[in-house]
């Protein structure tokens, strides 16, 4: 995973370094969710309010294709209600409500529908999120209640995840908003025998560009 991450990075150094492009930052509002199964079956969730925020770049790539690396931070998280046990976050649990602090890297591509200064745009690919930290609270059939930090390690939740973006925006005048969707594709537990959780996101980005540099 971390020759992956660190390939995505060569690719966006290198296109910056050799092609006219252009900077933005981003950032707003999203809901957040999961796709929770135990043993295939699936547990009834409920979203979450968080932002990102981040930078993008702009590279030529060919016509109205841009290449569009970007890196960004993220809290996400979930509500889960438990039908039977899981061995995450705790095999009494009876929910779990989790909160996520992510650094996302995704190497996107982006088609504008014009050349035109105002226009629509699509962007797609895929994305690697770091999580940072998090923290996780439920309650137990004994009726009690814990609140702890999540645990990252082989045998417990993954620190690192997989996913695949799509956007769809307007441009103008330097300026863009878009809407997005996080359609997560690794499951962010590493138990063999635990629960398989993949990300859910959906959003709002508002953005301005920063100028050009070669």
């Amino acid at each position: 995973m971390k020759q992956i991450i660190l390939a995505a990075l060569l690719v966006a150094v290198s296109a910056l370094c050799y092609a006219q492009v252009k900077i933005a930052v981003f950032g707003g509002p999203q809901i957040t969710s999961a796709k929770y199964t135990v043993k295939g079956k699936k547990q009834e969730t409920d979203n979450k309010y968080g932002f990102q925020i981040g930078t993008t770049a702009k590279v030529p790539f060919e016509n109205k294709l841009y290449f569009s690396p970007t890196v960004f931070y993220s809290i996400k998280g979930y509500k889960v209600k438990f039908n039977q046990a899981s061995y995450l976050p705790d095999t009494s649990a009876s929910n779990n409500n989790t909160t996520i602090h992510t650094f996302e890297i995704t190497p996107l591509l982006q088609y504008d529908f014009s050349a035109k200064a105002g226009h629509f745009f699509v962007k797609f690919g895929p994305s690697i999120d770091v999580h940072l930290s998090g923290n996780e609270k439920f309650n137990r059939s004994n009726n009690t209640t814990i609140d702890r930090k999540m645990v990252f390690s082989f045998t417990k939740y993954g620190r690192i995840g997989a996913n695949i973006l799509a956007h769809f925006g307007y441009e103008t005048n330097g300026f863009f908003i878009s809407g997005q969707y996080t359609h997560g594709i690794g499951s962010i537990n590493n138990a063999d025998l635990g629960p398989r959780i993949w990300h859910r996101a959906y959003g709002i980005s508002f953005g301005k560009y920063l100028g050009k540099n070669k």
